[in-house]
């Protein structure tokens, strides 16, 4: 586990029509650590590599704690430890489903309904990995564009290193870029017709996945444990 310069506690997919998509439209299988080749999409704006090339990088994925630096003191094996504690006390979640949303200026899958529980486990997750995350940097502060944030999630970033946790969180699974609205509109006619089959049911939310940044840029998922609350 040595090279990675950030983690991450994430949910992605197990393995199914939902992981196989995430994969397939964003180029990056985040489990495999590999590159998956996009499928032949007609109806786009424009190449789907362009289209999902900012969240190619995480794959895909729901942020519970999201990317950070390790604090001085600690290593990946402290984090591994407590996540392995802490994983056996979370509930599962289990989501009426997904669908496509609006994000600002990207598409995202987002639960149904709103489902306080989802926000419950992220709020969890997010206090019980802080301890780990180094201090911000100045220029990472810079790249949230603090000037454009709410007074409280400049809060949330001074505080906690990411300004949409708790009151200003919400569970997504990003699927683009930013895009014009007219492409937006396009995109989302198309996942609409692709994504219906694989978002016909339920979603359950029954692990939380160590991910971390390697040298390439990229993160990939380093284990898996499950939510195994009785």
């Amino acid at each position: 586990m040595e090279g990675f310069s950030r983690y991450a506690v994430y949910w992605t997919p197990e393995p199914g029509p939902l992981a196989e998509f995430g994969a397939a439209w964003l180029g990056w299988d985040p489990v495999a650590a590999e590159p998956v080749p996009h499928p032949p999409i007609g109806g786009l704006p424009r190449d789907i590599a362009l289209i999902t090339q900012a969240p190619r990088k995480y794959g895909l994925h729901g942020t519970f704690k999201s990317p950070f630096r390790l604090a001085d003191g600690v290593d990946v094996v402290d984090l591994h430890a407590a996540m392995v504690a802490l994983c056996p006390y979370l509930e599962p979640v289990t989501l009426a489903g997904l669908t496509i949303s609006r994000i600002g200026g990207f598409l995202a899958l987002v639960p149904r309904a709103e489902d306080g529980a989802v926000s419950d486990l992220a709020a969890q997750v997010v206090r019980a990995f802080d301890g780990f995350r180094a201090p911000l940097t100045e220029a990472e502060i810079a790249r949230r564009r603090p000037e454009r944030l709410t007074p409280r999630q400049r809060g949330y970033l001074a505080d906690w290193g990411y300004p949409y946790v708790f009151d200003d969180f919400r569970f997504h699974l990003t699927l683009t870029g930013e895009l014009p609205e007219p492409e937006l509109d396009a995109v989302e006619a198309v996942l609409d017709r692709v994504l219906e089959p694989v978002l016909a049911g339920p979603v359950r939310i029954g692990s939380l996945c160590l991910f971390a940044e390697a040298t390439d840029g990229r993160f990939r998922m380093l284990e898996r444990l499950p939510l195994v609350h009785s």
